[in-house]
């Protein structure tokens, strides 16, 4: 079966972190598929869709569909994983990377395994593209938490990022950081250094951590 063959059918899929999706199949790409679910369209990193089901007739009526947005992408060109994250560049977005909770903010830049995130409430984030489970652009009235443009002002336009997620890691040593949005407290800490790797953190009662850099899904500092 060709998997494209099911564009414009009602689908289930389970992502990473034992998160289901249900709704409309919109597009498939190189590597990110397209969900409309009643009222927003999510685009999905293929790598972290666990498996999908074709939904029956009563499980669709269940699917509450409104008035569909205009998706970011154009439908006559193939979409990928980074062209979605270009065009969303600027654009009010919510993304969704640890288990616990879903990011609101904007992408600032995109570099070649991560991108930089700006968060009202975070503030400067840097993102593991490995770790993104899904994106949905906000629609063009709304804003997160109801802040206003004026309320948001961030000029990165000088500010130069690593091209690697791991240089830039590194490059926040001394700092005071947090990985993971602080799942839990063996996160947080000031940064020692990256070293075969581990990155290592001196924890709150002064005692070092060593974090698997696989693992590391957001960065920011406190």
């Amino acid at each position: 079966m060709k998997v494209k063959e099911n564009i414009g059918k009602y689908i289930k899929l389970e992502i990473s972190g034992k998160k289901f999706i249900s709704g409309l199949l919109v597009d498939i790409g190189t590597d990110t598929w397209v969900v409309f679910n009643g009222k927003d369209h999510l685009y999905i990193p293929i790598v972290h869709i666990q498996n999908w089901i074709l939904l029956k007739q009563d499980k669709i009526s269940e699917i509450s569909i409104n008035d569909e947005p205009t998706p970011i992408n154009n439908h006559n060109e193939e979409i990928s994983l980074r062209k979605i994250l270009t065009l969303s560049k600027g654009i009010f977005t919510e993304i969704y990377v640890t288990s616990k909770q879903a990011l609101h903010g904007f992408i600032i830049s995109i570099m070649n395994n991560y991108f930089v995130f700006y968060s009202p409430i975070y503030k400067t984030m840097f993102i593991s593209l490995n770790h993104l489970k899904w994106l949905i652009p906000y629609r063009y009235n709304q804003r997160p938490y109801g802040l206003s443009n004026t309320s948001l002002p961030v000029n990165q336009s000088n500010i130069t990022f690593a091209r690697s997620f791991e240089v830039q890691i590194q490059k926040l040593k001394g700092e005071l950081i947090v990985f993971n949005n602080g799942e839990n407290e063996n996160l947080i800490g000031k940064m020692q250094g990256l070293k075969n790797n581990y990155v290592e953190l001196i924890g709150a009662n002064e005692e070092p951590i060593y974090i698997n850099m696989q693992h590391i899904k957001t960065v920011h500092m406190t």
